[in-house]
């Protein structure tokens, strides 16, 4: 497996493989890799000829700073799972901060016409900012045809389909169903820093959006919020931030429902100072 850890070799072998007429996949990671990661790859392996697969905990989309320190950072664990995936058609691009950023690590703004200001961008000042500048440089060096991300993150899958949209980037966005634990939780790389008791209470998550889901057809959305909040309100370890019932193209909660309009159901929760996001379809 090729392991690339400058922008310059990586760009002079992807010039040779698109010589070559090969297609090229992407998926990029901050690493901490795991079995939602590797759904990723493997779809991304159905479809070209190579995947490239970026492991970076990029500094600029962290608008909390210990979290960016405490982010797990496991590159030799991470080159064996793709091993074991494929080691003749993954490449891995592992850069440093300097590759990336030069002396300048900052983001530049972005308007994602109106989808930033919705339910994350409302609690991670920055964030979609520097999600932008890392995506759009990525996207520059690999220069993809493909690229895979999960529906977990359903807004960033959004606000990167509209900033490839806007800034006239040429690559195919695919947004790939969430991979989920035997118990439901959201495969996600905070997952390992929970402690056991949090680790065994997360499946709520999961558990009060498949009852949302049920209840959507029968109740208003703000009754099903309403019940949301005071199921949270009795749990001893989880504590809710948002719960959001929202149009999936705008990303705006919804007020009335519409029987034209496709709505999914958004979460953000603590679990002690671990924060998990999840969403479901809800029509």
């Amino acid at each position: 497996m090729q392991i690339f850890k400058n922008k310059t070799d990586l760009t002079a072998h992807i010039d040779h493989l698109k010589s070559e007429k090969k297609t090229l996949g992407f998926v990029p990671t901050m690493g901490a890799l795991h079995q939602g990661h590797a759904s990723l790859v493997l779809k991304g392996l159905e479809n070209n000829d190579v995947v490239i697969v970026s492991v970076f905990v990029n500094p600029t989309q962290f608008d909390n700073k210990e979290d960016l320190v405490k982010y797990p950072r496991t590159l030799e664990k991470d080159v064996v799972l793709l091993k074991n995936i494929s080691e003749d058609h993954i490449i891995v691009y592992a850069p440093t901060v300097a590759d990336i950023y030069g002396n300048d690590i900052s983001s530049t703004s972005f308007s994602y016409d109106g989808l930033e200001h919705e339910m994350e961008g409302k609690f991670r000042t920055g964030h979609f900012d520097g999600v932008g500048t890392i995506v759009k440089r990525l996207f520059e060096i690999v220069r993809p045809d493909n690229a895979y991300f999960g529906e977990k993150d359903f807004q960033q899958l959004m606000i990167i389909k509209k900033l490839v949209e806007k800034h006239h980037i040429p690559v195919n966005v695919v947004g790939c169903k969430i991979h989920r634990a035997s118990d439901g939780l959201a495969m996600s790389s905070r997952n390992t820093r929970l402690k056991p008791q949090y680790r065994k209470a997360a499946p709520f998550i999961y558990k009060t959006l498949k009852t949302v889901k049920q209840n959507f057809g029968t109740k208003s959305a703000n009754k099903i919020t309403e019940w949301v909040k005071k199921e949270f309100a009795k749990h001893e370890l989880l504590e809710l931030e948002y719960f959001i019932i929202a149009d999936v193209d705008t990303l705006k909660t919804v007020k009335r429902k519409s029987n034209k309009k496709t709505y999914r159901a958004f979460i953000a929760v603590y679990a002690d100072d671990i924060r998990l996001i999840d969403n479901i379809a809800l029509n």
